[in-house]
C-alpha cells in the first residue's frame, strides 16, 4: 500500500505555537520534491508534548494542505488505548490513509497486553494500522511473533510495521511469517539499505525532512534493483542520518531544515532544547557532504 521515501515530519513552532505557515510550506516542498507519502505527529513530529487540540490541527492541516497528492499517515499511538482510539477516529474523519501507531510507551505492556492494545484498535479504528516498534524509545518490543499473530487476525487492518528495532531479520521474519503484501518500512534511515534488500519497500524517515530528493531518488534505486546507484545515493545520506542524531531528536533535524528552508526555526519545545554546537557542526558538515548546502 506505502513505498518509497516517507518523511516523519517535523511540527514547526514559532514562539511556542504551532507555525502552520511554516508546516504548510515543508507539505508542498515534499510532495514536490518526491515524498511518496507524509507522516505528521510522529516522534520526529514531538507529538509526545502536543496537546490534542494541537495533534489534530497538525493532523488536519497535512492533509488539507495534501490535497490528496499523497496519502498521509498520521502517527496516532499513545500509552493509553482510547486516546489513540481518539487520534484513529480523528484522522479517519480528517482523510486519512492509514495511522501509525507505536506500542505503549512507559506502561511497559507485555506482549499479550501488545496484542489486545492492537486488537482494539483494529476492532475500533476504522482505520488501516501501520505497527510502528521503536523499542529504544518505548522500552517495549513489538515482537515478530506478535506482529505475524496481528497480521494474520487482522489482515484488512494490520497492513504494515514501521521497524526501529535495528533487528534487520525481522524484516525475513515478518516476511516469512505474514507475506510479501505485508507492508514492512524501516524506521531507521541508515539501515534502509540492507532492509531494502531483505523485503522492505520503503522508509519512515527523519532524513527525508531535510533531503527528500536524494531519500526519494534513493527508495527508487532500490526499488528499480540499481544497485550501485542506491549505493551511491546511500553513501552521500549517509552521514546526515547520524548527524540527524547528534543530540536529541528533533533538534538537529530542525536546525537542518533552518538552514536549507527560508524562514524556518529550530525551534524545539521543552524538556528539548536547540541542538548543541558539536551536533550544529555534525550537521553543517553532512549538509555539505550531501550537496545541500
Amino acid at each position: 500500500m506505502f513505498s518509497g521515501s516517507i518523511p516523519a515530519l517535523v511540527t514547526p513552532f514559532r514562539d511556542g505555537t504551532f507555525d502552520e505557515a511554516a508546516f504548510r510550506r515543508l507539505v508542498d516542498w515534499q510532495i514536490e520534491q518526491g515524498s511518496s507519502a507524509l507522516v505528521p505527529c510522529g516522534t520526529t513530529g514531538e507529538a509526545s508534548t502536543l496537546s490534542n487540540a494541537e495533534h489534530h490541527r497538525v493532523i488536519e492541516v497535512c492533509i488539507e494542505q495534501a490535497a490528496g497528492r499523497v496519502p498521509v499517515i498520521p502517527g496516532c499511538g499513545s500509552n493509553d488505548t482510547m486516546n489513540a482510539l481518539l487520534h484513529i477516529r480523528f484522522s479517519k474523519k480528517a482523510g486519512a490513509a492509514a495511522a501509525l501507531c507505536v506500542a505503549p510507551y512507559y506502561n511497559r505492556p507485555g506482549q499479550a497486553g501488545l496484542l489486545a492494545h492492537f486488537s482494539y484498535l483494529a476492532e475500533h479504528g476504522e482505520l488501516p494500522i501501520v505497527l510502528y516498534n521503536v523499542p529504544g524509545r518505548t522500552v517495549t518490543d513489538l515482537l515478530p511473533e506478535t506482529v505475524c499473530e496481528l497480521a494474520k487476525r487482522y489482515p484488512d487492518t494490520i497492513i504494515g510495521i514501521k521497524d526501529a528495532s535495528g533487528d534487520l531479520s525481522r524484516v525475513t521474519d515478518h516476511r516469512m511469517g505474514i507475506g510479501k503484501h505485508f507492508c514492512q518500512l524501516s524506521g531507521d534511515d541508515e539501515l534502509a539499505l540492507p532492509a531494502n534488500a531483505a523485503g522492505s519497500v520503503g522508509c519512515i524517515s527523519v532524513t527525508a525532512n531535510v533531503a527528500p530528493a536524494l531519500c526519494a531518488e534513493f527508495q527508487a534505486a532500490c526499488a528499480a534493483n540499481d544497485l550501485v546507484k542506491a549505493r551511491e545515493l546511500n553513501d552521500k545520506l549517509y552521514p546526515l542520518h547520524y548527524a540527524m542524531f547528534e543530540d536529541a531528536s528533533p533538534a538537529p533535524v530542525k536546525y537542518a531544515l533552518s538552514r536549507v528552508m527560508d524562514g524556518f526555526t529550530d525551534e524545539v519545545r521543552l524538556p528539548l532544547v536547540p541542538c548543541n554546537p558539536e551536533a550544529r557542526k555534525a550537521v553543517d558538515e553532512a549538509l555539505e557532504h550531501a550537496g545541500l548546502v
